[in-house]
């Protein structure tokens, strides 16, 4: 696919959000909707400026970008290790899957209060949020992953005398790095979302407390501006990963959307 295919792929992309936000301005401005409710484009323009110029936009970027990596890692390392040893054995499947099942039902503001009461108000809490929201997502595409590993691909490693790390790294690796990065990529997207619930969480800066300084203090536009950096940084983040997996499967012979 040529560069100028890529660029106008990636133009066309933005031909919706363009359309939505000006017809966002002009039916405010015409009046339908007030303009205290649904701060035009054009104010949150100036909300944003402001924000920007005294660094404070900065500030809150910066400490929520900081807290979902770390929650992000903390989370999908986890998830790599138990879900190796689920997937590659269906007896400790049956031990742990249910449990792990359960706990994914869990909504996210459910578990402010129980980490609030064990680990206190610090960063502690809200690593440790952002860190369950992402590690449900990679575990169950990691374990699927495994499990969907062609049989005849371990015994044909197995012929050629490939045990242990070596079926690992040379079979099961290949095998799963798809759904590995589906997994990645759906368990970054929550953690962007689990934010913040954690930032709830006696949050004097972040992303999350400026959406609650917005709400506490009735300027929509400080909301609005909050959750369209929210958006941003979540896109941002998820195309650095595709971005990754497509240089990773490179190798991989698949529909591109095209007519044969």
């Amino acid at each position: 696919m040529s560069t100028l295919s890529i660029a106008a792929g990636q133009a066309r992309g933005w031909v919706l959000p363009l359309a939505l936000l000006a017809l966002w301005e002009v039916v405010v401005q015409a009046g339908w909707v007030g303009a205290n409710m649904l701060p035009p484009p054009s104010e949150l323009v100036h909300t944003l400026h402001d924000l920007a110029t005294d660094g404070a936009l900065l500030g809150h970027i910066g400490i929520s970008t900081l807290r979902v990596l770390a929650g992000f890692a903390i989370g999908a390392s986890l998830a790599l290790l138990v879900g190796a040893v689920v997937g590659l054995s269906r007896q400790v499947e049956a031990y742990l899957d249910p449990t792990f099942q359960a706990l994914r039902a869990i909504p996210s503001l459910a578990w402010v209060p129980l980490l609030l009461l064990w680990l206190g108000i610090d960063e502690a809490p809200k690593i440790t949020l952002i860190a369950i929201g992402a590690f449900f997502p990679v575990y169950l595409n990691f374990v699927a992953g495994i499990q969907n590993v062609d049989r005849k691909l371990v015994e044909v490693g197995g012929i050629f005398g490939l045990k242990g790390r070596e079926l690992v790294a040379r079979i099961f690796l290949p095998a799963t790095l798809p759904n590995l990065f589906t997994g990645l990529r759906s368990g970054l997207s929550l953690a962007w979302m689990f934010l913040v619930a954690a930032e709830l969480i006696a949050a004097t800066r972040g992303l999350g407390y400026l959406l609650t300084d917005g709400r506490e203090t009735a300027r929509a536009d400080l909301v609005i501006v909050a959750i369209i950096v929210l958006a941003l940084l979540g896109k941002l983040s998820d195309s650095l990963l595709q971005h990754a997996e497509k240089r990773l499967l490179g190798w991989r012979d698949v529909f591109d959307g095209r007519a044969a």
